[in-house]
């Protein structure tokens, strides 16, 4: 899946900024907050925190951090996805001390959020780690992953891309992370997976540990797969430059299309029956390496 190196001094969370704002699930756009709160202690091995996003709070992600990708793109975001992507309470949300990504059937359409960093925060050579629970139902396709900032520039995939964490509800526990680079890229990119079989039921650590040499992928800590090509050039390591963050719940789509339930030859095999998907993050860092 598709501006500067965000570099901060270690935080000291000494205060913190009471906010109180109401929320209301409304078809407008979510109300916007911005907070500041303390992080709990990661006990795994990491460097230093350079930046997080806790979900602390009821409203809209804080806008200092994220930003929104708006509709059906083109050519449904490259993949022939089908969901509308909104800004609204509905579809995107903290709550209750989660990010809330939900997509909706309406009307036999369906809508849902992708939000990113972009314009916000990048980030090179670090290690991202998102712990979340994600949905279940055959056509959903939700995704953790980085673009390269120079995207509008060079276009894919020569700005790269990083998945940090996919799952396509037809092969349910069944984690996907891949790199994107001109050398290999869509069917035929660098990619590994493994299993979480209670994806849905349990919150998970999704791992991206990324220096100028390799990137190791990881779940809970545990290593599944290290990409790290003996010859690193333009077309093999595109990841040399800053990237941003993107969180997305895409339906159907190239890859997240169940076969059995397309119709009029396009890819929106969907689970007739599916009426919402929701991922849950509890929160997201990023340690410099």
């Amino acid at each position: 899946m598709p501006q500067y190196l965000f570099k901060m001094t270690k935080l000291t969370f000494s205060l913190l900024i009471l906010l109180s704002l109401s929320f209301c699930a409304s078809d407008g756009p979510a109300d916007s907050f911005n907070y500041e709160e303390p992080v709990e202690e990661d006990t795994t091995e990491a460097g230093e925190l350079i930046w997080s996003d806790e979900f602390n709070g009821n409203g809209a992600p804080n806008s200092s951090n994220w930003t929104y990708d708006i509709g059906h793109g083109d050519s449904g975001w490259g993949n022939n996805e089908v969901q509308y992507y909104t800004d609204e309470a509905k579809n995107v949300r903290v709550e209750d001390g989660k990010l809330i990504i939900e997509a909706l059937k309406e009307g036999g359409e369906w809508t849902s959020a992708r939000i990113k960093t972009q314009g916000k925060r990048s980030f090179q050579h670090v290690t991202v780690k998102a712990k979340a629970k994600l949905p279940q139902g055959s056509g959903t396709w939700p995704a953790i992953w980085m673009l390269g900032v120079d995207i509008s520039e060079v276009g894919w995939p020569a700005s790269g891309e990083i998945d940090i964490m996919e799952h396509v509800g037809k092969n349910p526990g069944l984690v996907h992370s891949s790199l994107h680079t001109p050398s290999s890229y869509g069917n035929t990119q660098n990619t590994s997976s493994t299993e979480v079989p209670d994806f849905n039921d349990s919150f998970h650590v999704y791992e991206a540990e990324w220096t100028s040499d390799s990137i190791i992928f990881k779940v809970d800590g545990d290593v599944f797969y290290t990409y790290s090509p003996s010859e690193k050039n333009g077309d093999t390591w595109p990841f040399n430059d800053d990237f941003f963050i993107i969180m997305n719940i895409a339906m159907g789509g190239n890859w997240g299309s169940d076969a059995q339930y397309e119709t009029g030859g396009l890819k929106n095999g969907i689970d007739p029956d599916l009426t919402e998907a929701r991922m849950e993050v509890e929160y997201i860092r990023v340690y410099a390496n």
